[in-house]
């Protein structure tokens, strides 16, 4: 489990398919700290840790993961925003998060407020009735507070964020660009209350 608040950005130095996708990715983390078989998640993709050294970690990525996540993502030279597992009595500073992603969605537009930015994404049908204004959702592993919720007349929807300077700052947002596919992860809570109402019918 995690909280969707990052704590260090990782950059991939080397993406070797061999079965499934091995990438060392570089860390600002004491690694020494880090035992192998920890779960690390990876721009909002839970990953284990299978290698490590002083400033590096190695993880396998399946086909399947690499299909069902940001298309670009685990490309060499890519930023990661990193967060270690989550402990017991650890802050809560976000929300929980699985590390599972739920699925894609693709950035429209980034307009600059004030000292902020405003996100706009757009997210498929499947997705859009998990997200709801002042709800919680996990962007490339960042817990943000949805604005806003615009429906479209094909089922897909936009959604809206306000991404504080602080954020924008310490994660790789920073680098975020229109076009761009992010990875995401519906609210747990929202998840299970879907579930709920289908069975209650």
């Amino acid at each position: 489990m995690f909280t969707g608040i990052i704590t260090d950005l990782g950059t991939i130095v080397s993406a070797e398919q061999r079965g499934d996708l091995r990438m060392v990715i570089r860390c600002g983390y004491d690694m020494a700290t880090v035992d192998l078989g920890a779960s690390i998640a990876c721009s909002g993709c839970c990953l284990t840790v299978v290698d490590k050294g002083a400033d590096w970690f190695a993880v396998d990525a399946s086909a399947e993961t690499v299909s069902k996540t940001a298309q670009g993502a685990w490309s060499e030279g890519a930023t990661l925003n990193l967060e270690r597992a989550l402990k017991l009595g650890d802050e809560l500073g976000g929300h929980i998060v699985t590390g599972h992603v739920d699925g894609v969605g693709e950035v429209t537009a980034i307009t600059p407020e004030g000292d902020s930015h405003r996100v706009t994404i757009r997210i498929a049908s499947d997705l859009a009735p998990y997200l709801a204004e002042k709800g919680s959702v996990t962007v490339d592993g960042v817990s943000l507070t949805v604005n806003a919720v615009e429906d479209a007349a094909d089922g897909s929807a936009t959604f809206g964020l306000n991404i504080i300077p602080h954020t924008w700052a310490v994660t790789a947002f920073r680098d975020l660009k229109v076009g761009q596919a992010v990875n995401i992860e519906i609210d747990v809570l929202a998840r299970y209350l879907a579930r709920m109402k289908q069975r209650l019918g």
